[in-house]
């Protein structure tokens, strides 16, 4: 027994773990094969002994949420389903009953309060106890009605899904391959969870009634069918049904899954009830599941493929992550080649080896993993040096997880911070780079320093080939880095994420020296701190970084990239010479808050993002707002001007 409670625990361990990374932190440390077959043998286990630890998720429904939302106790738990794969199973479960069919469609639940006909509460499923209200967020769904003809007390619940043709409309505008949702169901997740529902309303989110809690005074006749036809009536979209029994379940549970293709609402399986309402209450629930309804999981098409390689991809924290590639296989309608193994742990338990006969699938139909290695030659091994910088590995044990780190400071791939910052907007300003997507270029070795990125044209069969790229994609981001090569020396400047050296200090230096990029890089102290706005810090630092070696070569590498245009003369007056602006709330004179920034750098003023002591004037169109900034320069005493005062005074009127 007590070999038992030790490998219940430690299998109670894991599961809490990979619930935790998944609803929590968007991860995964395990394909959802291995988490079903290690939740049934718990399960066995707790039968075997009769002993449900309090920790155990085969009671627990969730985790708590992390959210800013408003959160609200549910007037009735809402626990998930017992689920099977095996039709025979579901028709075992229906006995002589009649049930309803429907697909289990894959977004979030949301529970739906009315009252005198109108929507009055939203509320997320979240751990089952508690969930997050998104009341605002419900009224932009784009097939919900926000005014019923019923005027009783109604709660419902149903599903918010984003359908394929969306989600592929909504993910083709997203030109960062890095950036674009993997499936439908985490873009929904996400859009419903806005705090601000213009986001949500631009998804195109959609939500369908899967059953009816309570409507005070009406009579279904004691039928589930009955409430969903209730519901249609109503206006409200009903997840697709059918109403079988136990002569035509499986003809029923062949239509659906005949279907799954063309379907364009994502669902990852069905969900049967029964019809008989009272009889379905009569039974109860466990602690886990309701035993009026059950889930039917479609069985994961599984094709057997040879591991090719394992290829070993560095992150910026370290971590060096397994990424299995095999011969390519047809899954679920599309080719994949590749999976992420995740971690050391799921490799050793794979006993993986190059050559191997491998079993792949796609979680939920879209995810590849390994299930299961035929072979089990287990000659992987473990790099002891970073594929990036060729530093020393070290496998860490965290949680009896174990993992692979670089322990090299100075690895290309901890640094991405910098790339990041070299190829933003106000920097060199490449489009299509994301902080991902140059993580991935990294790890694969083709970006060692900054001056790489504009030789990435010459990578052209690797990055084709990369998860989420294509011609395209390779296409357009080889535009982008060709049309960066021309640039400003305050640009530049700026992208070289000298410390304290801003946008604007950035322009105010290069004025200084006439875009003349000798004199900006050979810039003594003394000269800096004549700039007003240069201070003794700014100054020591910036000399420090341009007499480094390093960063002296990877500058003259830029160089060679680069061409520095001259910035167009400025006759501008120096109306503001010395002052520092604050700008915060909408501007009504302007396109937006940049082209007045602009208007007062021109005209030799500093715009920065924070009061401080050293403001001299926040503009803002509401003096009476209270916001943080408005609060920060009342406390300092700095002047607080309208928009209209600053175009007065830019024309020639009187300081405010």
């Amino acid at each position: 027994m007590e070999d038992r409670l030790l490998l219940m625990k430690k299998k109670i361990k894991l599961l809490n773990e990979a619930n935790k990374a998944y609803y929590q932190e968007n991860r995964e440390i395990m394909s959802n094969y291995e988490y079903d077959a290690l939740y049934d043998e718990l399960v066995e286990l707790e039968k075997e002994t009769n002993i449900t630890l309090s920790n155990s998720p085969t009671i627990n429904v969730g985790y708590e949420l992390l959210s800013n939302l408003p959160k609200e106790k549910h007037e009735k738990p809402m626990l998930s389903l017992d689920k099977t794969k095996d039709a025979a199973e579901l028709q075992q479960w229906l006995g002589d009953n009649e049930g309803v069919l429907s697909w289990k469609l894959d977004g979030l639940t949301i529970v739906m309060t009315y009252l005198d006909g109108k929507l009055i509460k939203a509320v997320t499923r979240g751990n089952g106890e508690t969930g997050e209200v998104i009341t605002n967020n419900a009224r932009v769904f784009i097939n919900l009605p926000l005014n019923i003809s019923f005027k009783g007390s109604l709660v419902l619940r149903g599903e918010a899904v984003i359908s394929y043709p969306d989600f592929e409309i909504i993910n083709n505008k997203i030109t960062d391959v890095a950036l674009k949702y993997k499936n439908p169901r985490n873009l929904c997740s996400g859009s419903v969870r806005q705090l601000n529902n213009k986001i949500t309303a631009d998804r195109n989110v959609q939500f369908y009634a899967f059953s009816l809690f309570k409507a005070d005074g009406i009579d279904f006749i004691n039928s589930r069918t009955e409430q969903l036809n209730w519901l249609k009536n109503q206006g409200f979209g009903v997840v697709e049904y059918k109403k079988v029994n136990s002569l035509n379940l499986q003809d029923t549970v062949k239509y659906f899954e005949d279907r799954v293709i063309d379907n364009e609402l994502p669902s990852d399986g069905l969900v049967l009830m029964y019809d008989n309402i009272s009889y379905g209450e009569s039974l109860g629930a466990t602690s886990k599941f309701p035993r009026d309804s059950i889930a039917f999981k479609w069985r994961d098409e599984v094709k057997e493929t040879k591991l090719l390689e394992i290829e070993w991809s560095a992150s910026r924290t370290g971590l060096i992550n397994p990424i299995a590639i095999f011969e390519p296989v047809e899954l679920e309608g599309t080719t994949v080649s590749r999976a992420s193994v995740h971690n050391l742990s799921i490799l050793e338990n794979l006993q993986l080896g190059i050559g191997d006969t491998v079993s792949v699938y796609k979680a939920n139909m879209i995810i590849p993993q390994i299930s299961d290695n035929i072979t089990r030659s287990n000659n992987v091994e473990i790099p002891d040096s970073c594929p990036v910088c060729g530093g020393e590995t070290v496998i860490k044990n965290d949680n009896d997880i174990k993992t692979l780190y670089c322990i090299n400071d100075e690895c290309m791939a901890k640094q991405i911070k910098s790339f990041t910052h070299f190829v933003s907007r106000d920097a060199i300003n490449i489009e299509g780079l994301s902080e991902a997507t140059i993580e991935k270029l990294i790890a694969k070795g083709l970006v060692k320093e900054l001056s790489d990125i504009f030789h990435i044209e010459s990578f052209r069969d690797v990055i084709v080939n990369m998860e989420g790229f294509g011609e395209k994609s390779f296409s357009n981001l080889v535009q982008s880095v060709n049309k960066a090569r021309n640039t400003t020396a305050a640009r530049l400047l700026y992208s070289l994420g000298i410390p304290n050296i801003g946008v604007a200090n950035a322009k105010l230096i290069c004025r200084k020296f006439n875009d003349d990029w000798e004199r900006i890089e050979n810039a003594t102290y003394e000269e800096l701190i004549e700039i007003s706005g240069i201070g003794n810090v700014m100054a020591k630092a910036y000399v420090e970084f341009f007499g480094n070696d390093r960063n002296e070569k990877i500058v003259h590498d830029l160089l060679d990239e680069v061409t520095i245009e001259k910035a167009e003369e400025n006759n501008a007056a120096q109306l503001f010479e010395s002052l520092t602006f604050v700008i915060t709330g909408s501007v009504e004179q302007f396109k937006n808050r940049d082209e007045l920034k602009d208007v007062i750098e021109e005209r030799g003023g500093k715009v920065t993002g924070s009061v401080t002591s050293k403001t001299n004037y926040l503009i803002n169109n509401d003096n009476m707002s209270n916001s943080s900034k408005n609060k920060k320069a009342k406390e300092l005493n700095i002047t607080i001007i309208t928009e209209d005062q600053f175009i007065d005074w830019l024309n020639g009127g009187v300081k405010p």
